[in-house]
């Protein structure tokens, strides 16, 4: 009985990290590309939060990584961290942390589309295609309020964030079914480390480095910088790592419905951003897409969380 209790907690513990820390990092990925440039920066938090995973893993007896699993970290660390973190560090230095965070709210829409496809878990009906039609017009309402005008700088920082997020969609239906490591903290910190690594090539290649100097870094980035190592990656992403282990990339993708929300009181309160009728209305109806995608299997989420730490007692992956 101690031991299923101590693994509801972790997984509910797991579960907050992703809902309500990864909804404050918008904020402190602003801050931290103020003056860093974005590519740098998320290669820089990429890497120390990955060295800290990987190390931590192998000091308390974690097996290593074999040489069939390289491939499947590889692709990851790509997905997750050069496209998916790299594109949005670099979109939000013109979209507001609150809006990345309702586009980002896309993910479980993809997820819900393809995940079916890999890992047989149900078909698409008529709820989840409606769920995919409000999402593309709570979008609509976000991305261009101000009408239908393509020469908007902002489209494009959008556009990408929307790429970005089927990148890590995609990143997390492959990691259902790739062969990686058993270990989470070796999984995730492989990751991490791989996929800094591109993310400072992409920094060099892009000539980011040419034009940076350390001195030019002020206190708010070097803490936002902080934040996202510690907290972002360390804490959020090992969680969310050891959740891929025990349930389903759709039912984890649920941390959309409460990001976008965080961001935006966040944003609001400490960031000085606006807080409009246009984002409220695409909260809405953003939200209320991703419930009708995962109603179907949010009616047993109580149990299949229950079941999951007992699962996770037991040592399975």
């Amino acid at each position: 009985m101690i031991g299923r209790q101590h693994n509801k907690l972790q997984t509910f513990a797991a579960f907050f990290a992703i809902y309500i820390v990864w909804g404050t990092t918008y904020l402190a990925i602003k801050h931290a590309v103020e003056t860093i440039p974005p590519f740098l920066m998320m290669g820089m938090r990429s890497l120390s939060a990955g060295m800290v995973l990987y190390t931590w893993g192998r000091l308390r007896g974690d097996a290593n990584v074999t040489r069939k699993e390289l491939p499947s970290l590889f692709l990851i660390g790509i997905l997750f961290f050069l496209i998916g973190h790299g594109v949005l560090a670099w979109a939000q230095k013109t979209v507001p942390s609150g809006v990345a965070a309702l586009l980002v709210a896309s993910e479980p829409i993809i997820i819900a589309l393809f995940e079916p496809l890999f890992t047989r878990e149900g078909r698409i009906g008529k709820r989840t295609l409606l769920g995919m039609l409000i999402g593309v017009g709570g979008i609509a309402v976000l991305v261009l309020p101000q009408g239908f005008d393509f020469k908007n700088a902002n489209l494009l920082s959008s556009f990408g964030i929307l790429v970005a997020a089927g990148s890590w969609a995609s990143g997390a239906i492959y990691t259902r079914v790739a062969k990686l490591p058993r270990s989470p903290l070796i999984t995730g910190g492989l990751q991490l480390l791989f996929g800094g690594a591109f993310l400072i090539l992409a920094s060099f290649l892009l000539g980011e480095w040419s034009a940076f100097t350390l001195s030019q870094v002020t206190v708010r980035s070097w803490l936002g910088l902080v934040y996202l190592v510690v907290f972002g990656s360390i804490l959020a992403f090992s969680a969310y790592t050891w959740l891929l282990t025990i349930t389903s990339a759709t039912r984890i993708s649920t941390h959309t419905f409460i990001n976008p929300v965080v961001a935006m009181l966040v944003g609001w309160a400490i960031g000085g951003e606006a807080l409009t009728v246009g984002m409220l209305i695409a909260t809405v109806l953003i939200v209320i897409s991703v419930y009708l995608i995962l109603i179907r299997k949010s009616a047993t989420a109580k149990d299949t969380i229950e079941e999951a730490a007992v699962a996770g007692a037991a040592g399975e992956p």
